[in-house]
């Protein structure tokens, strides 16, 4: 549970007036009411989802590289004959 009361003390505290206290403190409560929240399953799930991306991309990286370096070798071997 968010103490928003202690949030605005504490903001007060450093030398901001009451209403600017309240406001920052009235947008905090509002993201942790109605914020989309990240959980730690979600979070797992998307670098999962990520990690499998990159994997594919940088496989399809390298048999782009394997081909040019092959086409280029056989480009070679054509012109010593």
């Amino acid at each position: 549970m968010l103490d928003t009361h202690a949030i605005a003390r504490r903001l007060t505290g450093t030398g901001l007036s009451t209403e600017q206290a309240d406001a920052i403190t009235d947008a905090v409560r509002e993201a942790a009411e109605h914020g989309d929240q990240v959980t730690p399953e979600a979070l797992r799930a998307e670098l999962a989802s990520l990690e499998a991306r990159l994997t594919w991309r940088f496989a399809g990286a390298m048999l782009a590289q394997t081909l040019a370096i092959l086409g280029g070798l056989l480009a070679m071997l054509r012109l010593l004959e």
